[in-house]
């Protein structure tokens, strides 16, 4: 809070709009004409935000949350593999990420590797420019932990816990809490290191994006730590975190942290305190809103004005599935609240997104699968479940034109159009 009242911001927010949609999630899951069609949908739609989710290389399973490296971008997503790649640009790449590249290098065993990144790069960059040229940002996201099989726990085991695993407490995904498989930090030797490994990782993250999400932002404060062998995430405990210092130190070196905490979960004092100190917006989760208490931060009422809005996020069901699933008392509310708001829409995906554009926070955003009306089966994960997740994709020529006149017509009238649309 300044002198004058008013809450100080390190992360430029204007009143505006996006799309959640991950690369893999295109008709041909790459990045290369797909991607710069939804751009072009995007921009067409009067959007502001392009949010993805992590684009390293995922697990077995998929999930880019328990990733292969906390740094290479996946070969998975290159729209040309095959694209020539000259020695001196291998020089140049390996010059400009001496920090991580070899350790990535001897981990994957590829010869091509290298050329895999430099395409990486090369075509990434091009799509973000592509975007930001458009009025457009992404916003990137950045998972708290790494893979116990990855390239970053071969290198520097020194960094890690490998006795525990990480995951959450019982919560309203699971009776059993979640598990992620996850190692967590030996936080005091990663502070004997100046913190430099995750000073190197936010530096490739704002590399890639305009802005990035934290992931499970109070794991900063303080994790959920497993015996590592455990089945379930109930024997747990809870550890604390680095806090502030890992910021500070990443800020001695970077000087601006373009983030936003993924503040959701079982949020306490100090993790608000720590979002505050940061001066950085939050995010709430509008499906939430109608379940519990009428104090509940996202009722739309409680919602902050310096801060990130969702229908719901890759771990929650589509609107419609919602919908479908709800209780009448939870549809009651939510019809309530659209009657206060004056959304009239009978489609119940549109009707969240409407009260999700009239948020008073500033960044709204919503599923694709919600611009669409999907249900369940278009769900990208289902937290503490195997099998099904991370594999939605869209069909070509789904987004519509006609779906871009519909949600530009909701951004302007919740006062969200990106400038000069």
């Amino acid at each position: 809070m300044s002198a004058t009242g008013r809450v100080r911001e390190s992360v430029s927010l204007p009143r505006s709009s996006g799309v959640l949609l991950h690369p893999t999630s295109l008709p041909d899951g790459r990045i290369g004409p797909e991607a710069r069609r939804f751009v072009d949908w995007l921009a067409q739609a009067g959007q502001s935000v392009w949010q993805v989710l992590p684009v390293g290389p995922p697990d077995d399973w998929g999930s880019p949350y328990a990733g292969l490296s906390a740094f290479a971008g996946w070969d998975g997503l290159l729209a040309r593999p095959d694209a020539k790649v000259s020695a001196s640009a291998l020089a140049e790449f390996r010059r400009r990420h001496a920090y991580w590249v070899d350790d990535w290098l001897a981990y994957s065993g590829r010869s091509e590797e290298l050329a895999d990144q430099v395409r990486f790069e090369r075509e990434w960059t091009a799509l973000r420019r592509y975007a930001n040229e458009r009025g457009l940002r992404i916003v990137g996201d950045l998972p708290l932990y790494v893979g116990r099989d990855s390239a970053d726990v071969e290198a520097h085991p020194h960094l890690f816990d490998l006795a525990h695993d990480t995951g959450v407490p019982p919560d309203l995904f699971s009776r059993s809490g979640q598990l992620w498989g996850s190692p967590p930090y030996r936080w005091r030797a990663v502070r004997a290191d100046a913190y430099r490994w995750w000073t190197e990782r936010f530096r490739r993250s704002f590399q890639l994006f305009d802005l990035t999400r934290l992931d499970h932002f109070r794991g900063y404060v303080a994790y959920w730590a497993v015996r590592h062998g455990n089945r379930t995430a109930r024997s747990g405990r809870w550890l604390r975190g680095p806090g502030i210092e890992l910021f500070e130190a990443a800020r001695r070196d970077l000087r601006e942290l373009p983030v936003i905490a993924e503040d959701l979960g079982y949020i306490t004092e100090p993790v608000d305190r720590l979002r505050e100190t940061l001066a950085v917006p939050g995010m709430h989760i509008l499906q939430w809103a109608f379940g519990g208490r009428k104090r509940h931060p996202d009722t739309l009422e409680n919602q902050r004005e310096y801060a990130v809005v969702y229908t719901g996020t890759h771990d929650n069901d589509t609107a419609a599935g919602w919908w479908a699933s709800a209780p009448r008392r939870v549809r009651a509310r939510f019809e309530a609240e659209c009657l206060r708001v004056g959304v009239e829409d009978e489609d119940p995906a549109w009707a969240m997104i409407e009260l999700t554009l009239s948020s008073r926070s500033r960044l709204a955003v919503v599923q694709a699968q919600d611009v669409l009306g999907l249900g369940n089966e278009a769900r990208m994960n289902l937290p503490s479940t195997v099998g099904r997740n991370w594999k939605w994709r869209l069909e070509p020529g789904q987004l519509t034109d006609e779906h871009a006149v519909r949600i530009r017509e909701a951004t302007a009238r919740w006062n969200r159009l990106a400038r000069g649309a």
